[in-house]
C-alpha cells in the first residue's frame, strides 16, 4: 500500500477583505505529477507556499512529507557558485560531511546535464541553467516531495521540453511532483494529473 506524500483538507487564506483560498482539498501519492492550473490570482502560489510552511492557513489542514521548493525565480544566492548553492542546506541544515554533500551536489548537477557549470555564478548561468541549479538545491536533501512554481516561466520552448523530460524522470522514482503552470503544451508533455483552480477553490 502507497503512502500519501501529501494531504490537503479544507484550506482556507484570506488577506484582508480578499478570500485566497476557499477550502481547497487534495492529495498526491508517491510517483505522481500533478499541475495546479488557474489565471493569475487564483491560489496556485499560495497553495505551494501553504504546503511549505512559508504560508499559515486560516483553515484546514497539511499533511507533508519533507519537501523541497523550486521558486519561480530561482531565488539562486547571488554571490555564490551553482555547486555553493546545492551543498547548502545539507551542510547547514543536515550538518553533513563537506565531501560528501559536495559530491551529492556534483551527482545532481551531472544528472540535470550542468554538471560542467559548477562553478558558475548565477549571473554566468543562461535560465535553464539556473532553473536546473534550482532543482538541484531544491533536491539536495532527498525530499520525496517537490513543489514548483511556474517551472516554465524563463525557459524557451526547447528547454521546456527538457524540463518535462526531467520531471516524469524525477517522478519515475517514486517522487511526487507539485507544479503551478500556465503553460498547457508543458504539462501535457508532464503527463500530470491536472487541479484547475478558480476563484480560490477547485473547479470542475
Amino acid at each position: 500500500m502507497t503512502r500519501t506524500l501529501l494531504t490537503i483538507r479544507d484550506l482556507q487564506l484570506q488577506r484582508g477583505a480578499r478570500h485566497i483560498l476557499r477550502g481547497v482539498s487534495l492529495a498526491v501519492e508517491p510517483g505522481e505529477i500533478v499541475t495546479l492550473m488557474g489565471a493569475s490570482g487564483s491560489g496556485k502560489t499560495t497553495i505551494l507556499r501553504c504546503i511549505a510552511g512559508l504560508e499559515t492557513p486560516d483553515a484546514g489542514t497539511v499533511e507533508a512529507g519533507p519537501c523541497g521548493m523550486v521558486f519561480q525565480f530561482h531565488c539562486l544566492f547571488e554571490h555564490l557558485t551553482a555547486l555553493d548553492n546545492v551543498t547548502l542546506a545539507p551542510l547547514h541544515v543536515g550538518r553533513r560531511d563537506r565531501g560528501a554533500s559536495e559530491a551529492r551536489a556534483r551527482e545532481l548537477l551531472d544528472e540535470l546535464g550542468i554538471g560542467h557549470r559548477a562553478h558558475a555564478l548565477p549571473r554566468e548561468l543562461s535560465g535553464g541553467e539556473a532553473q536546473r541549479v534550482a532543482i538541484a538545491r531544491a533536491l539536495a536533501m532527498d525530499p520525496p516531495l517537490l513543489l514548483m512554481d511556474e517551472p516554465t516561466a524563463s525557459l524557451d520552448p526547447a528547454r521546456r521540453a527538457e524540463l518535462a523530460t526531467t520531471i516524469r524522470a524525477l517522478a519515475t522514482g517514486g517522487r511526487a511532483l507539485v507544479i503551478t503552470s500556465h503553460d498547457e503544451d508543458f504539462v501535457e508533455r508532464t503527463g500530470a494529473r491536472v487541479i484547475r483552480l478558480a476563484d480560490g477553490r477547485v473547479s470542475g
